[in-house]
């Protein structure tokens, strides 16, 4: 979706009762956020919209140099992380893992299939009894995922997450097929939204 440089329309500051919205879709969205949602959106501070093309829009706090934060293709639409943001809380978003040989078809935009994820280095969520939803000490997300989830991607042998979109298709059903698109139109390392400049 972002395969080309952007140009940003220029910031709107939000009303207070929309980035209460806001920050509530967020906490509902990824309950593993609620530690940190303080430093990520202060209650203080003022949060600003962007205008992107296709209909996307980019929130940002209103403080020079900020970091984005999240961004929503429309609205309606569920408020996906910024890499950047993934980046600072890489165990608040729910993740899969593909292997070393689909990073460069990721990194070039393409859609994400499932042999990515179900070969050897690929991880999708290993559900474990009694455990509650997050991230285990090897970065194991403990919850199948559904059709229309956002998913933060990880790439094996790195530390750093590569990309973030939205399912497709289900895990379970990924697992079971082992064929297909998983994502498609995610937001990656080194595209438009990713050197988007706001200052």
């Amino acid at each position: 979706m972002f395969k080309k440089d952007l140009t940003p329309s220029p910031k709107q500051k939000l009303k207070s009762s929309i980035q209460r919205q806001l920050r509530n879709s967020l906490l509902a969205g990824y309950p593993l956020l609620a530690p940190y949602i303080d430093e990520v959106l202060p209650k203080k501070a003022s949060l600003c919209q962007v205008k992107l093309p296709d209909r996307a829009s980019l929130y940002v706090l209103d403080t020079p140099g900020s970091p984005p934060l999240f961004y929503q293709h429309e609205n309606g639409a569920p408020l996906l992380p910024h890499l950047k943001l993934v980046h600072r809380f890489p165990r608040a978003f729910p993740t899969i893992r593909i292997d070393r040989g689909a990073i460069r078809f990721v990194l070039s935009g393409a859609t994400l299939m499932a042999p990515g994820l179900t070969s050897p280095g690929g991880r999708l969520p290993e559900p474990r009894d009694g455990q509650e939803e997050g991230v285990d000490g090897e970065g194991h997300w403990s919850r199948e995922l559904k059709k229309g989830e956002p998913v933060v991607i990880m790439a094996e042998g790195k530390e750093e997450a590569c990309a973030v979109g939205v399912l497709v298709a289900g895990t379970e059903e990924v697992k079971k097929n082992g064929k297909g698109p998983v994502v498609e139109d995610a937001h990656f390392l080194g595209d438009g939204l990713w050197k988007l400049t706001l200052d």
